[in-house]
Order: C-alpha cells, then structure tokens, then sequence
C-alpha cells in the first residue's frame, strides 16, 4: 500500500462539460505541460468525439490535450504506447464501458504506467468506467452484482452516474454488496479527490455518498487506500 502518492480523482461522468470545476483545481495544483487523454473505455463509443471533447473543454482552460490511442488489448500490451501513458503528468481516463476497459487493461504495461503515474507523483483522473474499473470490487453494469475490478483502489465499489440511478437499481446494488464492501456514489460533474496527502474532499456540481452496510456512512470514515 501507498500512502503519500500523486492526487487521484474520481470522477462520477459528464467529463469534459461546463460543472466540472474540480478541473481547473487540479490544474492549478499539478500545472502540466499537457493533459494525457486515455479513451480505451469509450473504445466501441465514438472515442474520437471524447478526445474532441476533451481537446476543446482543455483548450478553454489553456491546456493541450494529448490522446494515447490505446483501444485494445495488443494496444494495451504495446510498451511504447505504455510509455507515453507513464510519462504522463495529469492522466485522463474516459468514461465508456467498464467490461471492455477490464479486459483491456488487467495485467498490462498500460495498466502498470497508470500506476506508474501515481507513484511519480502525478494526477490521475478516472471517470465514471474508469473509477469502476480502477477499484475493487466492480459493480457489474449488467446486473449490479460486485464483481472484480483491477484493484488499484481496494475494498470500495464506485458507483458513477449516482444521480442517474434510480432508487430500485441502487437499493439493488447495495443489498447485493451486503457486508463485502462500501460503495462510494458519485454524481455526474462531480469529482472525490484524494490528495497526495491521502485527505479526501468532493469537488463539482453534486454530491459523494459512502454507502457501508446499507446505510449511509461519513466521507471522513472511508478508508480510501491506494495499492500499487
């Protein structure tokens, strides 16, 4: 485990819009040179369009974004593509599909750059099927169940679009979760910040709710670890 590492936010989706004040922060603290955009997740989603997206909601705050085609496992295997992801100072992962983004990145040079980052004290944002992923366990977008995630982040599930989800479908993932982990809920625009101190603050248009037992539970009694 790590406990003084780089700033990691968890962002609940709606990237790349105005609301996502939680940007221009962790800009201001990190100041690189570019934003490293990371699509694999929106693979099968038009991934062009998120990199636009993220070009020109980065070009507003004055930033250049830099993509890093990786879209399947042999991209995600390939050494010089990881490389140009752990050089990364503020890394980007996209929203899109969690199943596609697992199997993509589980035991890959990529997935060891992303942690790479972390380590070298960079930022490292991950939305919506990214968050879901980087954790472990995973809620399972088929059914809700917890299944496994690739562990960066263990012992919490993230459950993203908080504010999207109908109250069954929520009430469902819970009673499935039972007493195996805690759920952190994050509205879309909104972002749980862990600082390189390992504090923790929520920034952005909504809320974070930590759901442990069923219930919910204290922001400041997560224990939001970092495993690399």
């Amino acid at each position: 485990m790590e406990h003084n590492t780089g700033t990691i936010a968890l962002v609940g989706g709606g990237e790349f819009c105005e609301g996502c004040s939680f940007d221009g922060e962790l800009l201001e603290a990190e100041r690189p040179k570019e934003i490293t955009v990371l699509p694999t997740a929106a693979a099968f989603e038009s991934p062009q369009l998120a990199v636009a997206r993220a070009t020109e909601y980065f070009s507003g705050l004055g930033y250049p974004v830099r993509p890093v085609p990786i879209y399947s496992r042999a991209d995600a295997c390939d050494y010089g593509l990881a490389g140009e992801v752990a050089k990364s100072r503020l890394l980007y992962l996209t929203g899109g599909s969690p199943l596609h983004l697992r199997s993509v990145l589980k035991d890959s040079p990529t997935l060891e750059a992303i942690k790479e980052v972390i380590r070298q004290g960079g930022t490292l944002v991950a939305s919506s099927a990214s968050a879901m992923v980087l954790a472990n366990p995973m809620i399972d977008p088929r059914g809700g169940a917890l299944t496994l995630g690739l562990g960066i982040f263990p012992g919490i599930a993230v459950l993203p679009h908080a504010n999207a989800w109908n109250r069954d479908r929520k009430e469902r993932t819970l009673a499935l979760a039972g007493h195996s982990a805690v759920i952190v809920a994050i509205d879309e625009r909104t972002a749980l910040i862990r600082g390189s101190n390992g504090e923790l603050r929520v920034s952005g248009e909504g809320e974070v709710t930590v759901y442990r037992d069923r219930g919910p539970a204290a922001l400041e009694e997560l224990a939001f670890a970092v495993a690399l």
